[in-house]
């Protein structure tokens, strides 16, 4: 007998989804993840701020409820959009807040929106107020899901409101934390007793993202090796104790990619699609690369890709350090990317210096990005820490080995080269150790001894080829966890976290 999974409604709350609104990688989890979700019963309404650029690119849509004022928040409408794909989205109508040009945290000269604190605090307080109260078309939630510090404050209104709906808060990025002054509780709705060690209080802000990590029912995190090092100081950013504290209820689950749209073999980006078995139609990507960015096209010289924001994060740094190093190797190098101004005028100025063996391109080009990740021979991805990371696993589908630090989502998701791997077929990548300029180079210098042996490296090659990335192990994984939390919920007390009375 085959036995079935019951049906699982789930309210999904962030501040992005691709395609309409995407600052990184949480983007694609909030559209990725609802759909694979959706392919295991469950009932997934995706909530979005109704942004300006969001509103334009939909069509008719119900209006299923409204929330009310809390603080200084005003009331808002919800409107159900049901997507071609079947996804549902539920778009949070309040124009006071989000109808207006720029991004979802900045105006379009990169400040903050000054009323940020009141923009997603209403995202979280409708969260929370759907979750209690349902739709007017009769849907209601068995479990809310709320995504990085934007998101956060929804379990603790659950918590305050004595609300026992589960709620699961996942950690994309713990260094931005979304601190605001204390007394910003006010025009959040929030009492006062919400201030304190064990409330919202961190270093004499108020902090939405301690409001995820307090008080919901479990919490998430893109990986298995950044939630143990989140719980160190080192990459804890302050927040490390309460991490520990709560490491019970701590969860590592790795992203997926969607392998439809980063799928070589039907890529409608390349120049030539390929696949494991025929690799040779690969070179023809990497020629119209090179023609295509200004560099020497010379199929045996070997091309280094990025594609990354431009910051000490992501190692920017340790990449302009070696540039210099690469072209006399021969080798060649091309960054796509934006980021800090130090970060982009030193890159432009290594393009500068070897016009034919660096380039670059400050800004984000889709297609480009793609013709990067198939004509490159190597990626790199040196962070100093890195959550999860998206294009590691795009690299290794696409043939083009990264080299990467063993951080994060980057070491869950890459097995390092050595002659014992390599002889297994299991190796798939580079990983070094050092957040050093000097351990990157050794990294490079490790994976061009494998490029010049032809065979080795087109063994590697097809070993990441192989690997699966799809949503469908993690999906099941944020399943079970699902329904383990809607099973206890009847029985769990009203509060979810550290005592808040004592």
């Amino acid at each position: 007998m085959i036995k079935t999974m019951p049906a699982l409604s789930i309210l999904f709350v962030t501040p992005e989804a691709t395609p309409w609104v995407k600052t990184g990688g949480l983007g694609d989890v909030s559209a990725a993840l609802p759909t694979a979700l959706a392919g295991l019963d469950c009932d997934v309404r995706v909530l979005l701020p109704a942004y300006r650029d969001l509103r334009k690119h939909l069509g008719d849509m119900q209006r299923v409820g409204t929330v009310p004022a809390r603080g200084q928040m005003p009331v808002c409408s919800v409107w159900l959009q049901t997507l071609p794909s079947g996804a549902k989205l539920l778009l949070l109508d309040a124009p006071e807040l989000y109808d207006r040009g720029g991004g979802p945290y900045q105006d379009s000269r990169a400040h903050d929106w000054p009323d940020n604190v009141l923009r997603f605090g209403c995202l979280s307080h409708a969260a929370a107020w759907l979750a209690q109260h349902g739709l007017s078309d009769g849907w209601r939630p068995q479990l809310l899901h709320c995504h990085d510090w934007q998101a956060a404050l929804a379990p603790a209104y659950l918590d305050w409101d004595r609300t026992q709906i589960p709620s699961v808060f996942t950690i994309h990025n713990l260094a931005f934390q979304g601190l605001f002054p204390t007394e910003t509780h006010i025009e959040l709705g929030l009492p006062p007793q919400s201030i304190g060690m064990d409330g919202l209080e961190f270093y004499g802000k108020l902090s939405f993202i301690k409001g995820g990590l307090q008080y919901a029912s479990a919490i998430t995190t893109v990986s298995p090796t950044y939630a143990n090092e989140i719980q160190e100081p080192e990459l804890g950013f302050g927040l490390d104790g309460l991490l520990r504290a709560r490491s019970a209820v701590l969860h590592g689950i790795v992203n997926g990619i969607d392998i439809e749209e980063w799928n070589p073999a039907a890529d409608s980006y390349l120049s030539a699609t390929y696949d494991a078995k025929r690799l040779n139609a690969k070179a023809a990507n990497k020629l119209a690369l090179q023609k295509r960015m200004g560099l020497a096209e010379k199929a045996e010289v070997p091309l280094f890709g990025v594609v990354s924001r431009f910051t000490a994060q992501k190692g920017t740094d340790l990449i302009a350090a070696v540039a210099p190093q690469l072209a006399r190797a021969p080798a060649q190098l091309i960054m796509l990317g934006s980021g800090e101004t130090k970060f982009e005028q030193e890159c432009l100025a290594l393009h500068a210096a070897h016009p034919r063996a660096i380039a670059v391109k400050i800004g984000f080009d889709e297609g480009l990005a793609h013709a990067i990740e198939a004509g490159a021979d190597f990626f790199l991805m040196p962070s100093r820490f890195e959550p999860c990371g998206l294009n590691q696993m795009y690299s290794q589908r696409y043939g083009t080995p990264p080299i990467c630090r063993a951080t994060g989502g980057l070491a869950d998701t890459v097995v390092d080269c050595t002659p014992a791997t390599l002889a297994t077929d299991e190796a798939t990548g580079f990983l070094f150790g050092p957040a050093e300029s000097t351990a990157l180079h050794s990294a490079i210098a490790r994976a061009l001894a494998v490029y010049g042996q032809p065979e080795q490296y087109r063994r590697l090659q097809q070993a990441g080829m192989r690997k699966d990335f799809s949503w469908t192990q993690s999906a099941r994984r944020y399943r079970a966890l699902y329904s383990d939390l809607i099973a206890a919920a009847p029985k769990s007390t009203p509060s979810n976290r550290v005592q808040r009375d004592a």
